[in-house]
């Protein structure tokens, strides 16, 4: 399975991420996020970061994931392809995430929104659908 595919948009970015489960779905659209910017890191040493986000149901939680994803890559210059969702409920999620520095990056994305956002069950597993501003 793949972890994500791009959509075509006319303005900003759009992908939909996959998931066998719901914690995979959260974890490959956080590795869409990275991916999609071009961001890369020469370095090997991890810095382990807690996350804890809430919502009000699955689809306000994968926004409000990403966006706190994206203030920690501003504040710390850091990428963080790799992840570990460690609880996950329609309300509330608590990850480790594992981040090195930025040594480039082509394109920042600037939010991530509620535009065209759709979480389902497939027969194959679980997509989300994400537009995010650039």
């Amino acid at each position: 399975m793949n972890h994500f595919e791009e959509i075509p948009h006319t303005a900003d970015w759009s992908f939909r991420a996959f998931g066998n489960d719901l914690r995979e779905l959260f974890a490959n659209a956080a590795f869409a996020l990275f991916v999609m910017q071009g961001a890369t890191s020469t370095c090997a040493t991890e810095t382990a970061r807690t996350v804890e986000v809430s919502g009000i149901d699955y689809e306000s939680l994968l926004v409000n994931w990403l966006t706190e994803l994206l203030w920690l890559q501003e504040s710390h210059w850091e990428i963080y392809p790799r992840c570990q969702i460690d609880a996950l409920s329609p309300t509330a999620l608590r990850a480790r995430v594992f981040g090195t520095p930025i040594s480039q990056i082509d394109k920042i994305i600037k939010a991530v929104t509620y535009h065209n956002l759709k979480i389902e069950h497939t027969e194959n597993g679980w997509e989300a659908v994400m537009v995010v501003d650039v």
